[in-house]
Parts: C-alpha cells; sequence; structure tokens
C-alpha cells in the first residue's frame, strides 16, 4: 500500500507521476528550434564551421607538401584565383554570371514545373486508391533510371534545344515531389479526418483544412530533395549543345584538364543548392514551424 498523502503510482495524492517530455521540459527548458532535451541547430553551428576549415586545412597542406600533383588537386588559392579571373573576364567569351543565371533558369524553371505537377498528382495518389494505382507504377519504374539513360530519348524526342534539358531536370526532381506527396497524406490522423467529416466538413474542406497541413512537412521535404536531384542532373543536362551554363564550364574545363575550373564549377553549383537548402530550411520554420515536436 501507499504511503498516506500518496497516489499509488508514487507520487502526492491525486497527481501521477510527469511523463517523460514533462521530465526533459523541467531538466532543460526548450527554445524555438528545439526539441524536448535535444539541441538546437545553433549548438552546432561551430561544429559545421570547424569542420569546413579542418577539410580546408587538409586540402591546403595536401597541395603545400606536394603530397598530389596540381593536375589532379588544385591549391585553394588557385581555385580562388580562377574564380576571381572567370569572374572578372568570362569563360568562353560569355560572362560568369550569364553562366549562372542559365543554369538557375534551367534548374528552377523545372523545379516548379516538378512542384506544380507533382505536388497535386501525389495528394491525389494519397487520397485517391485509383489515382494511386493509375499512377505509381510509371512513377516507380522511371524513378531508379539514371538521368543519363534516357537523356538519349530526351534529345530523340524533343531535339537538343532548351525543352529537352530541362524536361531532363523535370523528370529528376518529379518523382521524389510526387512521392513526398502522397507519403504526406498518409501524416493525417484518422481521428482528425472522422471529426471533420462529424462537424459537417465538406470533402474539399477535409483536404484543405486537414490533410494538407498534415502533409506539407513531407511535402516541403520532398521538395529539398527534389531540388537537390534538380541540380544534380544539370550537368548531364548541359552535355549535348549546350554553350551556357555551369555544368557546360565543367564539361569543357574537364576536356582540357583544366582542374581549378572544374572544382571551382562544382563549388558555385554546390553553394547554390545550399542556399536554396537553407531558404527551404526557413520556409518550414515559418509553414510548419509544429515539424519535430509532436
Amino acid at each position: 500500500m501507499s504511503a498516506p498523502g500518496q497516489s499509488d503510482r508514487g507520487g502526492p495524492a491525486g497527481q501521477s507521476r510527469p511523463g517523460l517530455a514533462t521530465r526533459l521540459s523541467r531538466g532543460r527548458a526548450t527554445r524555438p528550434g528545439e526539441t524536448y532535451g535535444v539541441p538546437g541547430q545553433g549548438n552546432t553551428l561551430w561544429l559545421s564551421v570547424g569542420s569546413i576549415l579542418v577539410l580546408l586545412f587538409v586540402w591546403w597542406l595536401v597541395t603545400a607538401l606536394g603530397w598530389v600533383k596540381p593536375l589532379f588537386v588544385p591549391s585553394p588559392g588557385a581555385v580562388v584565383q580562377k574564380f576571381l579571373d572567370i569572374w572578372q573576364n568570362g569563360f568562353t567569351n560569355t560572362a560568369f554570371l550569364e553562366h549562372v543565371a542559365v543554369s538557375t533558369a534551367r534548374v528552377f524553371g523545372a523545379f516548379l514545373l516538378a512542384c506544380a505537377v507533382g505536388i497535386p498528382l501525389g495528394l491525389a495518389m494519397g487520397i485517391s486508391p485509383v489515382m494511386r494505382g493509375i499512377f505509381d507504377p510509371p512513377i516507380e519504374f522511371y524513378r531508379p533510371i539514371p538521368p543519363l539513360a534516357y537523356l538519349p530519348l530526351m534529345i530523340i524526342w524533343f531535339g537538343i534545344g532548351e525543352t529537352s534539358k530541362v524536361l531532363l531536370i523535370f523528370l529528376s526532381v518529379f518523382a521524389p515531389v510526387a512521392l513526398g506527396a502522397r507519403a504526406g497524406v498518409r501524416s493525417a490522423a484518422i481521428e482528425q479526418i472522422h471529426a471533420a467529416y462529424s462537424c459537417g466538413a465538406s470533402r474539399t474542406q477535409v483536404i484543405r483544412h486537414v490533410i494538407l497541413p498534415s502533409a506539407l512537412p513531407e511535402i516541403l521535404t520532398a521538395m529539398r530533395i527534389g531540388i537537390g536531384f534538380g541540380w544534380t542532373t544539370l550537368v548531364a543536362a548541359e552535355m549535348v549543345a549546350a554553350t551556357r551554363g555551369l555544368g557546360y564550364m565543367v564539361l569543357t574545363a574537364s576536356q582540357f584538364l583544366q582542374t581549378s575550373t572544374v572544382i571551382m564549377g562544382i563549388v558555385v553549383i554546390a553553394a547554390i543548392a545550399y542556399a536554396f537548402d537553407l531558404l527551404m530550411r526557413f520556409i518550414e520554420r515559418k509553414v510548419v514551424p509544429w515539424k519535430g515536436r509532436i
């Protein structure tokens, strides 16, 4: 039996033992951007900066000691110097910012098109078994195929102009966005859906006010993954008959063994993709602030 004034659960009478979330929150108060007992991103910032500095130092050390020939791995200073040179003089008679603008337009044009088609289709696949039965097999069939495998088909069907390049990037982005939206529909609790119907909500209202908010975290994550695939496919898309773009710049420089230009182009592509990823994380915090907290 319990002592007087205590309940059978070990606490004072009329009270129960605090749950795990309560105990964690007592031990350490949460701040915006953190979950219970889990450090936020701010605490890992210095670790990230430190890891980047260590990698740069190792890169500099390897090249300074001559362990690797500059033809294979140029020094960080050589890459920076090449960047400044291309910034000032351009590459193949085209300004550097024009290369950046052309590649960015191709990737984000295909990305917006994939979102405009893939998100509604993914939601429809998650809601309707008929839509899932029709569209799921072809999406799952082509999804694992590398873009280089169907690049010849894009050229045969659509020529060597901008259409084939944008469509190639579109196909690489479309599958993860559509499948992410479909998976997001399953995040909606069936109890919430039944409660909405019991309150007199129509099917459209349930989709808008229950299913879509529940699917948003998955959709935004799928968009982040999709844009990564888009930048990955950019070099393949600019392999054929391209005269401008970051992928074209990297491929052309590799043919002439200009390793510093190749590395500089790769770093620029990674920097643009990472900046967009940071933007998507910011949008996630604003649009779905409950993500990771419930």
